[in-house]
């Protein structure tokens, strides 16, 4: 892969990343909203789920949305440097194959397999 596909894929990811976290974002305003402004107890309520849950869980989505975009910045910052496709671990090229599946990625697969064993 060369440098000007990984960075049109590394924008894409990107786009995505930003759009997603600002619709959960609305959402948890949104939330906010519906909280201030509910007179029930929806903790208790039989009908389905909270505004509690819902507003966990889009702040799990919106935080994983926010690493994405840091994974983003740090895959072009290495972009930038020369030092993408190395990794960071051992100093190995990182096989195309997974660039391609992860265009984040920071460490070949043997390293990675590794640190996911501790």
């Amino acid at each position: 892969m060369d440098d000007t596909q990984v960075r049109e894929r590394l924008d894409e990811l990107r786009r995505e990343a930003t759009g997603r976290l600002a619709a959960l974002e609305e959402q948890l305003d949104d939330i906010a909203v519906a909280r201030r402004d509910a007179n029930s107890d929806d903790e208790h309520d039989p009908e389905g789920s909270t505004l509690a849950f819902d507003r966990a869980q889009a702040a799990v989505l919106a935080a994983d949305a926010r690493r994405q975009l840091d994974e983003v910045d740090a895959a072009s910052a290495r972009l930038d440097d020369g030092t993408y496709g190395r990794c960071e671990r051992c100093g190995r090229p990182i096989p195309d194959a997974r660039l391609t599946a992860r265009p984040t990625a920071r460490l070949c697969v043997d390293c990675q397999a590794a640190v996911e064993r501790r």
